[in-house]
């Protein structure tokens, strides 16, 4: 189950005020010191033994019932609700009703004092729309949730709002009246045939986020859920779909307008490929989880070529392969992409950085697997944000006109396929292609009269985050040598500017020089890359 937040408990506990709670239920109170004091309304209290401290928002009943506590105990003796449905209340603007001073305790509660967030004369189609609508709601308002999205590189706005994510966290069972009474039942019973609660009455998905998987008419075909809370009992699953066979496919409206799509193992590798801006990608329901409606999509949107990104471990190797020989005998074109050994998609994209880079890298490294001859060169497709997300660490490579965003709505929307960003940065118009001569240790760069020995570079295993190398330049028997992050503007300038001072030479002809030599050593950094792929 997953917890409430700490800080949703303590913001409860100092705003919600006990006084006022009591004051609505009928308690009058008269100064004692600091202190409150009134009739306890939890037992049939003849003097008043019932005192709030304001000041620290606490109460205490010194009579019969020796109950006490913060605001949320207050609510859960008065209403005979559990810890997690008092929360619920609170944030929801609990509003007592009025009681009499002497009114007996609650018993435990089985009428909600919540309105449901569904329609219990709905189809079951709308029944399901409705479900995962809470559940997106309860995802915007749960920090737990959407810090685990964002630690996953996917809780971008622009994809929670997409895609509806949401967040399954037991309160849907509150907001229902319990089975023991009509509505109750009815209601209950029809979510468990669609899967939404368990035969115990629990929620299915609780603890996990929740992906739908939309068909282009707007029905939800399948509810996949990921737990978010690590350390669970042996034997919990982390990945939960509805029962019954998986049907759909997950953003179909990827696979209109181009010929290459990319698929993943899981949807959370999709969704890391979507928001680092390639937005032709779709997902398998797991390594076995291909579908014929998968197939069909690819059949009947006219897709080409699949590049297959699974796991990078054994049973993802042995799924890919025999992914592969499927496709090709439907004939489609595929490609298995390689990730380091061990390493899924998503793992890659949040150590490898930026993502947007890194997962351009493996896709044009991607291993062709068959049908008919292999082709010669390959230029797979990136797909261009359709919402205003500019990929800035990639954007000074890629040509003006195409690197704009394209103003366009977020949902079942593909932009026009664009050539594959280079694999290293362009040299200048005019200018000769620096040589390099790489050893284990050091790459040695010359420039006329002027030699440049780099060290560090294998160190720096992120593109454009850092760039901390070790560069010596000489030029005769004068020398300069430092420890710098080439793309630090401060850290080039200084260097630059002692670097000239000791070769004697101006800091133009060094400034240009260490431009080059940048130039170069990103390229060898993205060989190195490549190279451990």
């Amino acid at each position: 189950m997953a917890r409430i937040p700490v800080e949703v408990v303590e913001r409860l506990k100092t705003e919600v005020s006990v006084q006022r709670l009591a004051e609505a239920r009928g308690v009058a109170f008269k100064k004692h010191g600091v202190d409150l004091i009134g009739r306890c309304p939890f037992h049939d209290d003849k003097t008043p033994s019932l005192v709030v401290t304001p000041t620290k928002n606490l109460w205490h009943c010194l009579g019969e019932c020796q109950a006490g506590g913060t605001v949320i105990d207050w609510v859960i003796k008065a209403e005979g609700v559990s810890f997690r449905h008092a929360v619920e209340l609170l944030q929801n603007d609990y509003q007592p009703l009025a009681a009499a001073s002497s009114a007996p305790p609650a018993k435990h509660s089985t009428v909600k004092k919540l309105p449901m967030p569904i329609a219990a004369d709905a189809e079951d189609a709308k029944l399901l729309t409705q479900v995962i609508d809470y559940y997106h709601e309860t995802l915007l308002g749960s920090s737990e949730a959407l810090e685990y999205l964002k630690r996953r590189g996917i809780g971008s706005e622009d994809a929670i709002n997409t895609f509806k994510l949401g967040f399954a966290n037991r309160t849907l069972g509150y907001r229902m009246p319990e089975k023991n009474r009509a509505p109750g039942a009815e209601i209950r019973g029809r979510l468990q045939r669609l899967g939404i609660l368990r035969e115990t009455g629990h929620e299915h998905f609780n603890g996990s986020v929740v992906i739908p998987i939309i068909a282009p008419s707007g029905d939800i075909t399948e509810v996949y859920g990921r737990k978010i809370t690590e350390g669970l009992r042996p034997g919990t699953p982390n990945h939960l779909y509805l029962p019954g066979p998986h049907r759909g496919v997950w953003k179909e409206s990827a696979l209109a307008d181009v010929k290459e799509i990319i698929l993943c193992e899981a949807l959370i590798d999709a969704l890391t490929f979507w928001c680092a801006g390639y937005r032709n990608v779709t997902a398998s329901y797991g390594i076995e989880g291909f579908t014929a409606d998968h197939l069909a999509a690819f059949q009947r949107r006219g897709t080409e070529r699949v590049l297959i990104a699974y796991d990078r471990d054994e049973a993802g190797e042995r799924a890919a392969e025999k992914l592969g020989l499927k496709l090709t005998a439907a004939g489609l074109d595929a490609y298995r992409i390689q990730f380091p050994k061990g390493m899924d998609a998503n793992e890659y994209a949040l150590k490898v950085t930026p993502a947007a880079k890194s997962l351009g890298l493996v896709i044009r490294k991607a291993q062709w697997l068959g049908k008919g001859e292999a082709p010669a060169t390959r230029t797979p497709p990136i797909v261009i944000p359709a919402a205003p997300v500019v990929i800035e660490e990639a954007a000074k490579e890629i040509p003006a006109a195409i690197a704009a965003p394209v103003m366009q709505p977020v949902v079942d929307t593909v932009a026009a396929p664009i050539p594959a960003l280079p694999a290293s940065p362009l040299p200048a118009p005019g200018t000769p292609d620096l040589e390099a001569q790489v050893r284990e240790a050091e790459i040695l760069m010359t420039l006329a009269d002027r030699r440049y020995r780099i060290r560090g570079l294998a160190k720096n295993l992120a593109f454009d985050v850092l760039m901390k190398v070790n560069v010596l330049i000489e030029r005769g028997e004068t020398f300069h040598v430092d420890t710098l992050d080439l793309y630090s503007v401060r850290a080039r300038t200084l260097w630059i500017t002692q670097a000239a001072r000791e070769l004697q030479v101006t800091e133009e002809v060094i400034r240009h020089d260490l431009g080059r030599v940048l130039r170069k050593l990103e390229e060898c950094q993205e060989q190195q890359i490549a190279k451990t792929l």
